[in-house]
Parts: structure tokens; sequence; C-alpha cells
């Protein structure tokens, strides 16, 4: 690979799950991404996560007895074709301000002469606070690339700006610092050569705003290049199916449909033509998808072979596993003395075992596990008994079913990618991007 070398250094912000995505993002660009983990940055994602996704050592510590013989800190700091801290707490860019050397992270900042990006993102009345004004204005006066952050919700409850920014808007910022150092041949150089530098005139950027107003909004918003399910048919099951035992009551689970609802979403944004079969909840369609609302799990079966056929089937959907052999047809009801009614129950059709093993299987089938122990044995187990591509496997013993966030393991025949936690909307980006990578050309 002859793309730019990025050495990304992770602070210890809730946001550093981000940079899961944000390696994935360079990578898939063409571009080699070598991690330093600082130790906040490793109470929130592991050094494991991140040297699977970029394939690269993760470096954690200036106390390396091998790499620091040959001055190791000094060598990946001169090595880099750019420096990105991301994200950029207030502490880190404090230290990095006052040209602090206590830790792996800030002596290579200290001793690289290679452009350095930071991305902030913390409270927004730390980014407000004098101190931080300062300490960004001294970097920036310093040469550092300090980006604004983005203004929303935060973890904390509280709303403004302080928010990391979106990952494509960061990609484009790396492209921008990287413009005419980008090595020849590389996938990001312009024909021809280096791209030139960015005009830092305000008007400048506003007039090529006017001509391309998708500047700043995502990478699937960008034409065919950049949507790369365009002309495919993405299959979504989501939320819990409901087996009448009569008019009033029924056996369910607790999905909320929410991960499966994020997944079509994802897939919609990134130009596929999707078909969501969706269970009993109340959750609004998202914008450019199909939706086929079924309540048991004989009608959902039916929806799923009706929406066939299909290059890609995600089976987010708890499916229940039973259902009452005969329903009544009026409430049972509840005599003095009586015990509780025998349910005599049958088994509900395997959709997923039938659909991977079925003649009109699509390219590519992915169920979800749902497990509160053993969950990547368990996963491994299911993908192979079910026939499925891939397994995405969660432990369900908190409040993941209706929560907003979600950690999961990818289970394929080859490898377990361990995701951390991160919101739901994300880890449905991620998977859509690695199946469209996965599907056949």
């Amino acid at each position: 690979m002859n793309g730019p070398r990025i050495l990304l250094v992770v602070g210890g912000g809730i946001a550093a799950y981000k940079s899961c995505e944000l390696v994935r993002t360079i990578r898939k660009a063409g571009g080699i991404v070598t991690c330093v983990l600082t130790d906040g940055g490793a109470r929130f994602v592991t050094p494991m996560t991140l040297a699977a996704l970029s394939e690269q050592p993760v470096h954690t510590t200036l106390w390396d007895l091998k790499n620091e013989a040959e001055m190791g800190h000094i060598q990946l700091s001169r090595q880099a074709d750019l420096v990105v801290v991301c994200p950029a707490t207030a502490d880190l860019l404090a230290r990095m301000a006052a040209g602090l050397a206590d830790d792996l992270a800030t002596t290579l900042l200290l001793a690289t002469d290679k452009p350095v990006l930071a991305v902030p993102a913390m409270n927004v009345r730390m980014w407000q606070h004098a101190a931080t004004v300062r300490n960004v204005a001294t970097l920036r006066d310093m040469g550092v690339d300090v980006m604004e952050p983005d203004e929303g919700a935060m973890a904390c409850g509280e709303y403004g700006p302080g928010r990391l920014p979106e990952i494509a808007a960061i990609w484009q910022r790396i492209e921008r610092s990287l413009a005419g150092a980008v090595p020849e041949g590389s996938p990001l150089a312009a024909k021809g050569g280096a791209r030139p530098a960015p005009s830092t005139d305000p008007a400048a950027f506003s007039r090529s705003q006017a001509a391309d107003p998708l500047v700043g909004q995502p990478d699937f918003d960008r034409g065919t290049q950049h949507r790369p399910l365009l002309g495919r048919h993405v299959l979504v099951t989501a939320g819990p199916t409901h087996e009448p035992i009569d008019p009033v009551r029924y056996i369910a689970n607790r999905s909320s449909g929410k991960q499966g609802f994020a997944i079509a979403a994802a897939a919609a944004e990134a130009g596929a033509r999707v078909t969501l079969v969706a269970g009993p909840v109340h959750l609004p369609t998202p914008p450019g998808v199909d939706r086929v609302d079924v309540e048991t799990a004989l009608e959902m079966a039916a929806a799923v072979d009706a929406a066939l056929p299909a290059d890609v089937a995600v089976m987010v959907a708890a499916v229940a596993d039973w259902r009452v052999g005969r329903s009544a047809g009026q409430k049972l009801k509840k005599a003095p003395g009586d015990g509780p009614p025998a349910l005599e129950l049958t088994e509900n059709p395997d959709i997923l075992a039938t659909l991977a093993k079925g003649d009109k299987r699509p390219a590519l089938v992915i169920g979800f596990a749902a497990e509160t122990q053993d969950v990547i044995r368990y996963a491994r187990e299911k993908r192979a008994r079910k026939g499925a591509d891939w397994i995405v496997a969660n432990d369900v013993s908190g409040d993941v079913m209706g929560g907003d966030a979600n950690a999961v393991h990818i289970v394929t025949a080859e490898e377990v990618t361990s995701l951390p936690e991160m919101p739901k909307e994300d880890v449905a980006r991620i998977l859509v991007e690695r199946f469209a990578d996965a599907l056949p050309r």
C-alpha cells in the first residue's frame, strides 16, 4: 500500500469510540493508520479493536523497551505524513499547548515535524472556558490545525458546541491537510500530481459551496462513488413478533426494533433499495425505505419470501421461537380454583436458516444473536448451524433491548471483530460499510 501514513492519537473522551469509524474511513480511502492510544482513550476503546481495524500495532506507552531502544517515539512522529489527534480532549489540548511530554502521545506531538490536526470533543462549558479558548488560540499560532467542534446534544445531557465533528467532515479536513503531501501514486493523489492547497479565502470557500451544495455533507450524499449499495436490494427484518394466546394475550420479547431500523436507514443512505419487514413496533419509517408491517413469525416468514430476491438479507428481528398451536378465539377466563391453562406450543419457522439454505438465497446473509452468556461461542455455533455468512452477536443481559446503544461482535467464518459500545446508528453505518465491501462486484 502506498497511501498516506496517518498517526492517529486517540484521547480519553466518550467520543473515542468514533475513532474506530475514522480508522475504517482512512483505510477505505487507501491510507495507512498507526494508532497511539492514551491511558484515557483505553478506557473507551481497546488496543485490540484499533489493531484489528488498522491492521497495525497499537502503541500505548513511552516505556516500551523494544520500541524505545530505537527511540520509537521519534520514529513514530517522523514516519507519518499527518498526525491526527481525535478526540482531542480539553486536557490533551492543554498539555499540547503547554509543550508537555509526560506520556507517549504528548512526547511524539512535541517531537514531530509533520502537520498536526486536532479534532476537539468535550463538554460545552469546557470548550467555552477561557483556558480552553486560550489553549486553542496558542495551538493555532503554533501551526496546529484545530477543527471547530459540532454543536448538538452531548453524552452528559447538555447542548451546545463541543461534539466531535462527523467522520465525513473529519475526513475532508484530513484530505485538505494532506494536500501536497500525498505520495505519488496514492489513491488520494489528484490526477496529474498533488492537489493544490485549499484556499483559506472565506469568499472562495463560499463559492465552492455554491458550486457544490453537498460540501460538508456526509459522503453517502456525494454521487454514485459514495453510494456503494446503489442498485442493490437490501432486505432487513426488525423488532419482535407477537404470537397470540387469545385476542388479548400474546408471547413476545423486549426487542425495540431500533437496531434493525437503523440498519435499514443506513443502507438506504448508501443507495440501496431497502425492504424493511417490521414486527409490531412504534418507530417512524426511515426515509427511502419500503416498510412491510407484520405481527407473527408466520407473517414475517411470508413477507421475507415475498421480498426476494435480494442482494443482502440482514435478519435483525427477534422472532419468537414458539407459538401457541391453537390460539383461543375468546379471552381465556380465570376462574376461582382453576390452575393456569395448559398451552400447547409449536415451533415457529426458522426464517434465517430457511433463507440461508433456500434456492433464492441472497449473496450475503447476516443473522443476529442476542445472548446473555458465552456470546461469541454461541454466535459461532449459530452461524454454522443456520448457514449464515455472518452473525452479529451482542450481550442483552443489560439494557440493550430498548436502549439506544449497542456493543456487537461480528462473527464470520474467518474472524471475530468486536466493536465497542456506540449508538445503534453508528453500529448500523459500520455494518453497512462492511457488507458493501463484502458484496461481489
